[in-house]
């Protein structure tokens, strides 16, 4: 048994045990107390701060695209979207049906979205609806605490000034792929995240890291449903967390005329084709102009199903460039450089005159000319004129092809021009190893008679037929295409000018260059030129028109049958290339309308609106001096014209007469 002394010693020793256990327990409270509170206290003070902020990024506006003038062509425009973040929907399925009411959407379809995005993070916004209206916005403002998780977001559009007009050229933006997002990641070194926009065509696309500019973020005050109570300076919060402005992209300048793009759209209406202009001393494209096209403002705000659904089904392609990403049979406007081959090689000269009627047979084929009976004997000028096919047959029994291949190529066709857009074709120009390597047979001359009247094998784009003729309209100069003159930044200081571009200098005999030039001046100023009716007021074109045969003709009665009776899909397309003034060339247009039966009556007149609007706009004194000198020679031609119908009809009287 214990005594009352053990007693008190026994309690008074647990009573020791227990306060150093309390003051233990108190030390490890306090020494956490002052880990926390002193020596991690800045540090756990930021993340209490951070847990009520938000980091929203502020997307940087693109740089704007003007004309050569300072016409702008590419502008930005707010757009708003309705957004969802998943970590702090409440009540989900009260908020999604108040949500659906605004939006006007059926719940089942937003549910829809949220699950197709249930892959990504709960913090990360979704977007449920682009491009709502200030309506919708206003509802979702005032409706706020009603929906947690649910926001606005603002997101800077790309509008296109003139719509369809040049769509092609200026191209679009849209929202980045899953399947695009790690190759551009790794192609452009930038950190893409998905719901990121970026160039996806035409000049958008080639010039992206130029014009996207660098986004910038702020910190927002949210309550615990994530709902937005107001902006933070951070500064005032803790360092080294800041508000970054957005840097926005830098501007271009492009070398396209808007007045010339105009005149090209309207000219090309309800027509399927191309039109493109080049600068003759400097390459710099004014006109490029594809039908039908779309409206990139569409792809930039949020494309529908039923407008995709339209391009995608619509037969004649409205999304391709005809300009670069389709190839054609040039048809006679090829015969110019057959004419040049052969001259070269001395297989003729200007003086040679061959009989034009209206058949020539060679080996067990018979070669017909357009024209069903033919006419007198022509030399190389009139030729061209004319568009006589059995004079360049004719010559085209002796012209090797890889000879014709060979000057072909000195004017750029078989090879891409250069040109800073993307997936230009190269078009063809066949050779004897080309077709023993894609047909494993040798060539045979007669293909060679074919390819001489720009037909059989031999393909071009409409950008390489007006580079060629600004070729033979320089005498030789062929320049690399490009489109933009500057890119500017937002100061409106010039970052970069683009340059002229030689490719190479085409080395000719002059009566070469004469004779030719002369060729085609007349096809559109002579009364017998093919292009005479087609020329425009003061002008002073000189060109060459074509027709690019869809089927070919297998007999005369095919040949000579009416285009306009024929099925649609099966008509001739015309083409039509010119220069001018002849004088002194400025600029050499391009144009290809498809299914148009002629190019003189198809073709010439879109070339010749072009023409004349540049015409006008820089050269307004020489086209109205170039306009007197073609109505004297106009009224001298109907004079002499008349004269010959009244002899004629004297002739006549006087014949029946006797």
């Amino acid at each position: 048994m214990f005594g009352e002394d053990d007693l008190i010693r026994i309690h008074k020793a647990r009573g020791v045990q227990v306060a150093n256990i309390i003051l233990l327990c108190f030390s490890v409270v306090f020494i956490r107390l002052w880990y926390l509170q002193i020596f991690k206290g800045e540090l756990y003070h930021k993340f209490s701060l951070q847990n009520r902020l938000r980091k929203e990024i502020i997307r940087a506006p693109r740089g704007m695209i003007f004309d050569r003038t300072g016409e702008l062509l590419v502008d930005n425009i707010p757009r708003f979207d309705a957004i969802l973040t998943r970590q702090f929907l409440s009540d989900k399925e009260k908020t999604l049906n108040r949500l659906s009411d605004i939006l006007s959407m059926d719940t089942a379809k937003i549910k829809k979205i949220i699950k197709k995005k249930s892959f990504q993070a709960k913090y990360r916004p979704i977007i449920i609806k682009k491009n709502i209206s200030l309506k919708e916005v206003a509802r979702i403002e005032t409706e706020n605490a009603f929906l947690p998780g649910v926001s606005v977001d603002t997101f800077i559009s790309r509008e296109y000034v003139d719509k369809e007009i040049g769509a092609h050229l200026l191209g679009y933006i849209s929202e980045i792929s899953q399947t695009q997002l790690p190759k551009y990641r790794k192609r452009d070194k930038i950190d893409y995240k998905l719901g990121d926009f970026i160039g996806q065509f035409g000049i958008e696309e080639q010039m992206d890291k130029s014009i996207r500019g660098k986004n910038g973020f702020e910190y927002v005050e949210v309550d615990a449903l994530g709902r937005k109570k107001k902006f933070i300076n951070t500064d005032d919060l803790f360092q080294g967390e800041k508000n970054v402005k957005p840097t926005p992209g830098d501007n271009l300048k492009l070398t396209i005329d808007r007045d010339m793009q105009l005149a090209g759209f309207n000219a090309l209406k309800e027509k399927t084709g191309s039109v493109v202009a080049i600068d003759i001393a400097s390459g710099q494209i004014l006109t490029m102009v594809s039908t039908p096209a779309f409206d990139p403002s569409q792809f930039s705000r949020g494309l529908t199903t039923e407008y995709w659904n339209s391009l995608i089904n619509n037969e004649e392609n409205p999304l391709r460039d005809r300009n670069i990403q389709e190839h054609f049979s040039p048809g006679s406007t090829f015969k110019p450089f057959t004419a040049i081959a052969a001259l070269e090689e001395g297989l003729i000269d200007p003086n040679t005159k061959i009989r034009c009627h209206g058949s020539f047979k060679f080996g067990r084929r018979v070669y017909r000319s357009w024209k069903k009976y033919g006419t007198e004997k022509v030399n190389v000028v009139d030729a061209l004129m004319q568009s006589c096919n059995i004079f360049f047959y004719k010559v085209a029994t002796e012209l090797d092809i890889d000879i014709l291949a060979k000057y072909a190529n000195m004017f750029g066709f078989g090879e891409r021009t250069g040109i800073k857009l993307p997936r230009e074709v190269s078009g063809l120009i066949p050779t004897k190893q080309w077709k023993v390597k894609r047909n494993g047979e040798p060539w045979q001359q007669g293909e060679t008679l074919s390819c001489s009247i720009g037909q059989s094998y031999v393909l071009v784009s409409t950008l390489q037929l007006a580079n060629a003729f600004a070729a033979i309209a320089s005498k030789g100069k062929l320049y690399k295409p490009y489109v933009v003159k500057e890119i500017v930044d937002n100061s409106g200081n010039v970052l970069k000018e683009n340059k002229p571009e030689l490719i190479r200098e085409i080395q000719l005999k002059e009566k070469t260059w004469d004779a030719v030039r002369k060729g085609l001046y007349k096809v559109v100023n002579a009364p017998k030129g093919t292009g005479w009716w087609r020329r425009g007021s003061g002008n002073q074109m000189a060109g060459k028109s074509g027709t690019s045969q869809v089927i070919r003709a297998r007999t005369a009665e095919q040949l000579y049958s009416k285009c306009a009776d024929m099925e649609y899909k099966y008509r001739h397309h015309g083409v039509f290339v010119a220069f001018a003034p002849y004088d002194n060339p400025k600029i050499a247009v391009a144009a290809l309308v498809e299914h148009g039966c002629g190019g003189s009556s198809a073709a010439a007149p879109v070339v010749e609106k072009v023409v004349s609007t540049y015409m006008k706009k820089y050269l307004p004194d020489e086209q109205k001096e170039f306009a007197k000198t073609e109505k004297q020679q106009f009224l001298k031609f109907i004079r002499k014209r008349n004269a010959a119908r009244k002899k004629q009809e004297e002739a006549r009287v006087e014949s029946n007469d006797n």
